[in-house]
């Protein structure tokens, strides 16, 4: 079994390795953070904000919504960190090169925006037009265009109950379109 999870983990490096390169806009870290929510409590001496209730918080073209968020900020209002829950919580943003929007979904939301990175956690689904990347974790580095993902550890031993996989990634990349005669 750990063979053909070591020849299922290559195949999906080697998938990705040959999708098209995407990177966020390079413009977005520079906008200012707007959060909408039914409450919010700002501790400005920690740096933190924590929001409640129909949260919306947009940067650029980053957009994410959720059920609550908890943010961190550096010294300079820059914004650090933002983690959204939800059932589920959202995120899309527009990339560089007019290419379609990248899209995520997962019980839980982590941006990490002075790394570039973006984490799906449980239920996690990342799509970009056709392609689509399902898990249980999904990480995706914005600035390199690099995306893992992995299964969730503790069904992956089971057998299906329902007749579907559990406990697997899932990846689909469609083949290109063919340009019109």
């Amino acid at each position: 079994m750990n063979a053909i999870n070591s020849i299922s983990a290559g195949l999906f490096l080697l998938l990705i390795s040959l999708a098209p390169q995407v990177s966020a806009l390079a413009s977005d870290k520079d906008q200012p953070v707007e959060i909408q929510a039914d409450f919010a409590e700002m501790d400005d001496m920690a740096g933190t904000t924590d929001y409640i209730g129909n949260v919306i918080v947009t940067q650029g073209s980053i957009r994410m919504t959720g059920d609550k968020l908890h943010a961190t900020f550096d010294d300079g209002h820059n914004l650090e960190v933002a983690v959204v829950d939800g059932r589920p919580a959202y995120f899309r943003q527009t990339p560089d090169g007019n290419k379609e929007d990248i899209e995520g979904q997962a019980l839980r939301v982590e941006y990490y925006a002075k790394k570039n990175q973006l984490v799906l956690i449980k239920e996690a689904h990342l799509n970009q037009g056709e392609r689509l990347f399902e898990g249980y974790r999904i990480n995706y580095d914005t600035a390199r265009s690099v995306i893992t993902g992995r299964g969730d550890p503790l069904t992956n031993q089971g057998k299906p109950t329902d007749g579907k996989p559990k406990g697997r990634i899932k990846v689909i990349i469609p083949p290109k379109s063919k340009p019109a005669p």
